[in-house]
């Protein structure tokens, strides 16, 4: 069992790196459109990022289910794994936002500012945050 704990450790680890990156593409893509630069190249870089972000995604997710699967005769006392699945679930619709913006930076155009896509970076940090708390802590 500590084998899929470590490899679930990995594959979230891999996802959060994608995650978090993304955006920053997003805070370039918007002002280099801006600057007048060339951002066809980033475009490229945020459709492959999603797309490896998005398989951690789901490796990270079905190592959970596996790892929840094997423990879930100790359902009892483990209200804080209850709420990281919720912390989960908004990380998961995150990223169906991000998949949503770069289909946007396909089409050569997002919608909001470089100030916007910075704030937006921030929400992920503080779902993983609430996330690790519930995991290393387990405060119910």
């Amino acid at each position: 069992m500590l084998w899929l704990k470590t490899f679930h450790i990995l594959f979230m680890m891999s996802w959060m790196a994608g995650i978090f990156y993304l955006p920053r593409i997003f805070v370039h893509f918007v002002e280099g459109k801006e600057a007048g630069q060339d951002v066809d190249r980033l475009a490229i870089m945020a459709k492959k990022l999603y797309g490896f972000m998005t398989i951690m995604m789901m490796l990270a997710i079905g190592s959970g289910i596996w790892l929840w699967l094997a423990y879930f005769p100790m359902a009892e006392g483990m209200g804080w794994l209850h709420a990281k699945i919720v912390f989960v679930l908004l990380l998961l619709a995150y990223h169906m936002w991000t998949k949503k913006r770069m289909k946007e930076m396909q089409e050569g155009h997002l919608n909001h500012s470089g100030v916007y896509y910075r704030w937006a970076n921030e929400i992920p940090l503080l779902l993983a945050t609430v996330i690790l708390i519930l995991v290393v802590v387990k405060p119910f």
